[in-house]
């Protein structure tokens, strides 16, 4: 990495940023991002551990894996409206993030595994009511996190093993009825969970889902 870049302008002729491109740029703490982005990739601003908070401007359509793990001081990030795809482990270990917001109308439609893992400062999430699930560890160990809500009506069909593993702060949760399945591990050592709201929909839930609760 660039240990002495601390900022980055990136032009509007840029469309798409590549792999690894700020990766490790320690001291990086202003990113602003070209108005005709569509993508970023794998490892953007991996470990840039300097940065602070992010846009994501409203051309962009896809974000990569680990494009800011490791962020440990981004507090705030703001998802485009237009973006559908948020790859595996794109904010996890962003310690200091207290707040998401996916612009409305939301065409989120997956997020993969362990994105939000480790945002121990994150303390209330709203899910866009475009996504359709609830990948393995998305939310795993946000100590923090008190409130789920779930955007009306729901297009959420199933919660993956360690959804939201070691939410310790979680007192409640109200699972939208299109959910039909909840994996193993999902709320395992919410140990605050006081109250979990079920609908008739659901055919499976995975081994130790609510143990140690």
């Amino acid at each position: 990495g660039c240990i002495s870049l601390i900022e980055i302008r990136i032009p509007s002729s840029v469309i798409s940023i590549g792999e690894s491109i700020c990766s490790g740029c320690t001291n990086l703490s202003q990113i602003s991002l070209s108005s005709s982005l569509t993508s970023i990739d794998n490892l953007a601003f991996n470990g840039c551990s300097s940065l602070r908070q992010v846009t994501i401007p409203s051309s962009v359509k896809s974000i990569g894996n680990n494009v800011f793990n490791g962020c440990s001081l981004l507090t705030q990030i703001t998802i485009a409206h237009t973006v559908e795809s948020i790859g595996n482990n794109a904010f996890s270990g962003c310690s200091s993030l207290e707040q998401i917001i996916f612009e409305a109308p939301s065409s989120l439609t997956s997020i993969g595994y362990n994105a939000f893992n480790a945002c121990s400062s994150l303390a209330q999430i709203t899910i866009p009511s475009s996504l359709k699930s609830i990948e393995n560890g998305i939310f795993n160990r946000c100590s923090s996190l008190e409130q789920i809500t779930f955007e009306s009506p729901s297009s959420v069909t199933s919660f993956g093993y360690n959804a939201f593993c070691e939410c310790t702060s979680l007192s409640q949760i109200k699972i939208p009825s299109s959910v039909m399945s909840i994996g193993s591990n999902a709320f395992n050592k919410c140990s605050s969970l006081e109250h979990v709201t079920l609908s008739t929909s659901i055919k499976s839930i995975g081994r130790f889902s609510f143990s140690d609760c």
